[in-house]
């Protein structure tokens, strides 16, 4: 179909408003990400984008300003870089991150709009991605690319350009040019690459949409290309079907642990075992541990060694070894100096994972035999987290807050009550409470 056709579609419904439901999950998936982008704002990954870059825009975490291209690199590299943001489940994909750059690039020109044009153009953007995203699944990802940000950049183009205020030929041209920005392949996995892509999709997404306000024309069959050249199937009725009414975005989830999703139904039950296990004689008196899981466990996240916290994100040993030994897992269990310690290798080497077709995705058992022969088990059906169990509005407070005080004591409720918030001047009180500045 061609991006015009696609802009008209998409301009007829963003001039509705949106679904209490719908909006309300943007402001959900806003808060979340904004957390996880201030959480991670000081690693080194971040650094190396704004060390030398000076500019107008700002990124969440940080006070020095960089060049706008910068800040949605920057802002969608640590909104991603703890594998604690939010995630579509059906395609696995994190759309707030490459959205959340290209707001933070677009700041300085449109912080003085009003929430709903804000919230509204953020929506569609994840939204988008989404709906592409389930369009070309399974086959785009199971043939290696990272779905985050090969659809991100579609996401930030869109959320960019609307914010813009394009539409008609100047929207089909941003779409066009984001769909063929997008970028990323999941050897990158447990590197600073990974994060890297959402960064990269929002960074391109901004461009994108500049290019089309500059008046240059959209790529040629940026939409065919895509499918021909990236994925084995598209179904046009997941990506154009029911158009203002069926919202992919409703389905998107928070995380409550900083890893890859689908190693947290095992955390879970680890958790679960940690209190038992102490009572048994610790630790130590474990002979081994048996995790019966799905098979896209072991496929994504199946690193029995990891040497630093960003490839223990992908391993499963590693999460439930950590459920086992600390009972809770948060930030610190992905700590370099805890993933290479002498107690998390022995733990570590205990476990085994044995994949199971018939286990569902967000469903795991953890048998733990000791050493006297005895025998704890705890079998997770649904994983906290995910769509049937999702994290309440008190667990979301929480977990934004663990990620902000850290970097900026005592800014958390300023963070939660600009994301809330009505009005002129949403985008600028968002980023001020972010930065640490007082509006």
């Amino acid at each position: 179909m061609a991006s015009s056709t696609i802009a008209d579609v998409i301009t007829e419904a963003v001039e509705q408003p949106l679904p209490d439901d719908v909006f309300a999950m943007a402001r959900r998936t806003l808060l979340n990400v904004a957390g996880t982008a201030v959480g991670a704002s000081r690693h080194e990954a971040v650094d190396a984008v704004v060390s030398h870059s000076r500019g107008v825009a700002r990124v969440p975490g940080r006070r020095t300003k960089v060049a706008p291209v910068d800040a949605a690199l920057a802002t969608g590299i640590a909104a991603h870089l703890d594998d604690f943001d939010d995630t579509h489940l059906a395609t696995v994909i994190h759309p707030g991150a490459a959205c959340l750059g290209a707001l933070a690039a677009l700041e300085p020109e449109v912080g003085a709009l009003p929430a709903t044009d804000v919230l509204n153009a953020y929506a569609w953007g994840c939204e988008l991605q989404l709906r592409l995203g389930v369009a070309v699944s399974p086959s785009h990802y199971d043939l290696g690319w990272h779905i985050t940000g090969t659809c991100g950049a579609f996401g930030a183009a869109a959320t960019s350009a609307l914010l813009l205020g394009l539409r008609g030929e100047r929207l089909a041209s941003a779409l066009s040019w984001g769909i063929s920005r997008g970028l990323g392949m999941r050897e990158g996995f447990g590197t600073m690459t990974k994060p890297f892509h959402p960064g990269k999709a929002a960074a391109n997404g901004v461009l994108a949409a500049r290019s089309a306000a500059a008046g240059a024309p959209g790529p040629d069959r940026a939409l065919e290309g895509f499918v021909e050249t990236l994925t084995r199937e598209y179904d046009e009725r997941q990506f154009l079907g029911e158009f203002g009414d069926r919202f992919e975005l409703r389905y998107n989830t928070f995380k409550p642990y900083p890893c890859g999703i689908v190693t947290h139904p095992v955390i879970e039950a680890g958790e679960h075992l940690a209190e038992p296990i102490k009572a048994a004689g610790g630790v130590e008196a474990v002979e081994g541990v048996a995790v019966h899981c799905h098979p896209l466990v072991p496929e994504l996240t199946g690193n029995p060694n990891p040497l630093d916290g960003l490839q223990a994100r992908f391993s499963t040993v590693h999460g439930v070894a950590a459920g086992l030994l600390l009972g809770l897992v948060d930030l610190s269990a992905y700590e370099d100096d805890f993933v290479r310690s002498e107690a998390m290798k022995q733990v570590r080497s205990k476990v085994r994972l044995l994949a199971a077709p018939e286990r569902a995705r967000a469903e795991a058992e953890v048998v733990v035999t000791m050493k006297d022969g005895a025998t704890l088990r705890h079998h997770v059906r649904t994983a906290r987290g995910s769509q049937e169990m999702p994290l309440t509005e008190a667990d979301l407070y929480s977990k934004v807050s663990r990620l902000i005080e850290p970097v900026l004591p005592g800014r958390t409720d300023s963070v939660v009550k600009a994301v809330s918030g009505e009005g002129p001047d949403y985008l600028t009180t968002l980023m001020n409470a972010c930065v640490g500045e007082e509006d």
